[in-house]
């Protein structure tokens, strides 16, 4: 299984960014419209410049109730991990748990074409192997 196959099947296929120079309180009030955990930053939408998630912010706001006011490239995480459409399934399974991130945005080249979430990958990984147990036993019962 492959990244592409998980983005695929998602119901949604566009990324909701965020600008490096929006508020955090504008970014806050995107993760609420969108019921999400992270949003890529980019300055133009294609290209990433990072990626910040609710952890970040609540992190920030322990420390520093006016982060509220601060952009979100204060924030943001520069090296973000990312992934291709290419990439196999188990591998991003295996970077995501032992980096402890929960979204990797996908990008061909340099052009951001999707986000994953964790979330999405065990829900691809279970579809996939409740089919193959569906297989085997319709298999298993022919006889």
């Amino acid at each position: 299984m492959r990244i592409k196959d998980v983005l695929a099947a998602k119901p949604r296929h566009e990324v909701v960014t965020a600008t490096p120079g929006s508020t955090v309180r504008d970014l806050v009030a995107s993760l609420a419209e969108h019921n999400l955990g992270a949003l890529v930053v980019s300055g133009d939408g294609t290209h990433l410049d990072g990626i910040v998630s609710e952890r970040d912010v609540v992190r920030h706001l322990g420390r520093d109730a006016s982060v509220l006011d601060a952009s979100v490239e204060q924030i943001m995480t520069s090296a973000v991990r990312t992934c291709t459409p290419e990439d196999r399934l188990d591998d991003l399974l295996s970077l995501m748990t032992e980096h402890r991130i929960r979204h990797v945005p996908v990008v061909d080249g340099d052009a951001l074409v999707g986000i994953v979430s964790i979330g999405d990958l065990v829900k691809h990984k279970i579809s996939a192997l409740e089919f193959e147990r569906d297989q085997l036993d319709s298999y298993v019962h022919q006889s």
